[in-house]
């Protein structure tokens, strides 16, 4: 009744706006006009706002402080080279939005500032700490989520997927690391070449890149890098600085890769936060937390894209976490469903943990799943109990560690399992390919798992309903256990004995000309450990008769076996192997007989798994190699 409200301005204080322009800014204020026609401000709205503004200057005046002072101390120790804006100048490259920089933690700006670059005229600081802090962070602010764009003259496009692209971890979604080119061939290997070399800053590079309609995709420590698959040049580029809180393989860098759907790529970054970004331009679209809770998460896996969904597992287990995998949807990132591998109290598998219950009981899901569109079946490996060398709170056989589960992808739900270490005391993870092929076995067509453990046996599963077709050992020793039976259980004679890493995560393959399982083998069970680096034993490339688990051909990988250097193995439509020799070297074998066809020293240890890919009806081959992508073909 004759009352209005109308706007007014008024103007906060300069500190208000610190996270901005430091300048005042004008908001508005609600002023109430009753009937009498007396404005008066609602002032208890007013003080809110200004208590509310004053409290977050207060929390984020400490950084702009520290901001302030290493812009302060950038201008009058290094604006003279490097330029007053950071953007470089004649004596000195630009140290704002640097590729180079971009995915940089402070502690290795701070390394780089206190030990200059001599060689390249750039003196090394001895500076306070307090200084050498202030100028890292400075220069960190500078590069923080920096997206390095394509190049002029490059653009990233995509439509219907061809023959010859790598489109997923393995190539494909059956975990065979088995590609039907055949180009590249026994009479023709000699004549391979390496094409282009792209380096990545980072030493122990483990992944698998992935190849599209010209693009390929590599990573690094929370870097993503879209490169042109013919040239080596780069195109575009996404990093954030490491995760310091984070521990195990993700706090060492690992990443094993990315996943690509339509127009998003995606990623798994050290803290376990899966991204979808723009395939385009490498910009972020949307990031979501995997975790629910902080525990010792982290993310080292290259994700799965089955359907229109996106999933993803975790590390940890050795520290100690509650493993499980999640799946979105790969265009908004919704949760669609998550599956845990410890169950809590009263869930299915509880009765097998007797103790306290797992709230922290480990397995892990770090290894990237497999896929079998025919029977609609994702199938998942997964880690060791924790502790996992103390089982003094754990008894029973502790599921669904040790396992490989069979789920619904629609909704995550458990079709069946099998273990392969119950009750693991030695760190025994099942995260070992899950490989699956549609073969003649006893003389029947049958839908098969192959999978060869960590814990020295080779397995063949009917992977529809996970009944137990073969259990053999694939090493000439294992002492931790005598046979499989008949129900699937390993007859244990030493809970502790060897081995523990008989095969490991590396990619293995399955030819249906040679129907021989190709992988990478440690026999482990010889001679006194030597610790870290060093382990006991050697390696071989293996092929497997999987009817009877017999080794048909091995070869020998020479020095000692390290630690941390498992490469994968490629088997393609050629009769080829390719395999990364462990302790340096890239290699060619004829899938028949083993027969070494080709060599490329790379005079680095190998970590990673190769792949091949086509474009424009030629074939080329390409692995990780120590701090390079190399790329081949003739």
């Amino acid at each position: 009744m004759g009352q209005t409200w109308m706007e007014a301005p008024i103007r906060l204080p300069q500190f208000a706006c610190a996270v901005g322009p430091l300048r005042q800014r004008k908001c508005r204020r609600l002023v109430y006009t009753p009937a009498h026609g007396k404005p008066c401000i609602i002032e208890r709205l007013r003080k809110m706002i200004l208590r509310t503004t004053a409290l977050a200057a207060f929390l984020v005046f400490p950084l702009t402080l520290w901001a302030t002072d290493g812009k302060k101390l950038f201008g009058e120790k290094c604006a003279g080279c490097h330029g007053r804006d950071a953007r470089g100048t004649g004596k000195a490259p630009g140290l704002a939005g640097s590729p180079r920089l971009s995915g940089q933690a402070v502690e290795q700006v701070r390394a780089m500032v206190r030990s200059g670059f001599p060689g390249s005229g750039m003196p090394a600081f001895d500076l306070p700490a307090s200084v050498l802090d202030a100028l890292a962070n400075y220069v960190r602010s500078l590069n923080v989520g920096v997206t390095v764009g394509p190049a002029i003259g490059k653009r990233v496009t995509w439509g219907k997927p061809q023959s010859g692209d790598w489109l997923t971890y393995n190539g494909n979604l059956s975990a065979n690391r088995y590609s039907e080119l055949k180009q590249i061939n026994t009479s023709n290997i000699g004549e391979l070449r390496l094409k282009w070399m792209f380096p990545v800053p980072y030493y122990g590079l483990e992944v698998t890149p992935l190849e599209a309609s010209g693009v390929m995709y590599v990573t690094g420590p929370n870097q993503v890098f879209a490169i042109d698959a013919l040239t080596g040049s780069q195109i575009w580029k996404f990093s954030r600085p490491q995760t310091r809180a984070v521990d195990g393989d993700a706090a060492l860098g690992t990443n094993r890769g990315v996943a690509i759907r339509e127009d998003k790529v995606f990623y798994l970054t050290d803290n376990a936060h899966l991204l979808a970004l723009n395939r385009a331009n490498g910009e972020l679209v949307w990031e979501k937390t995997m975790p629910e809770e902080p525990q010792h998460y982290g993310g080292t896996m290259a994700p799965l894209v089955v359907n229109d969904t996106v999933i993803a597992g975790v590390s940890g287990a050795d520290e100690g976490i509650r493993g499980f995998i999640a799946c979105y949807n790969a265009e908004t990132g919704e949760l669609l469903w998550r599956h845990w591998t410890v169950p809590r109290k009263g869930e299915r598998g509880s009765e097998t943990w007797r103790g306290s219950e797992p709230l922290r009981g480990g397995g892990s899901t770090w290894l990237t799943g497999s896929y079998d569109k025919t029977t609609d079946t994702l199938y998942w490996p997964t880690g060791n109990p924790f502790p996992d060398g103390d089982d003094a709170d754990r008894g029973g056989d502790n599921l669904f560690t040790n396992c490989v589960l069979a789920l619904d992808p629609h909704t995550g739900e458990l079709k069946w399992h099998y273990q392969f270490t119950p009750h693991d005391v030695s760190d025994r993870d099942a995260t070992e390919p899950m490989v699956l092929v549609d073969a003649l076995y006893g003389g029947q067509p049958r839908k098969l798992l192959l999978h060869g453990d960590r814990n020295g046996f080779f397995y063949v599963l009917d992977r529809t309903k996970g009944a137990l077709l073969l259990a053999k050992p694939f090493l000439k020793r294992v002492d931790w256990a005598s046979a499989i039976g008949a129900d699937g259980r390993p007859q244990v004679t030493d809970p502790n004995g060897c081995p523990d890493d008989g095969a490991n995560w590396s990619s293995a393959a399955f030819s249906p000309v040679t129907r021989l399982f190709y992988f990478i083998a440690l026999e482990e069970c010889t001679g006194n450990p030597q610790g870290y680096p060093d382990q006991t034993g050697q390696r071989y490339v293996r092929a497997l008769n999987i009817e009877t688990g017999k080794i048909v051909w091995e070869v020998p990988q020479p020095g000692a076996a390290r630690a941390k250097t498992w490469s994968g193995v490629l088997a393609t439509a050629g009769g080829i192997i390719f395999y990364g020799k462990p302790n340096g070297g890239f290699e060619a074998l004829d899938e028949r007989d083993g027969k070494p066809l080709w060599r490329f020293e790379t005079n680095v240890r190998m970590k990673a798994s190769p792949m091949t890919f086509e474009i424009g009806g030629k074939q080329y081959v390409a692995v990780a190699a120590g701090p390079n992508i190399l790329c081949f073909g003739f």
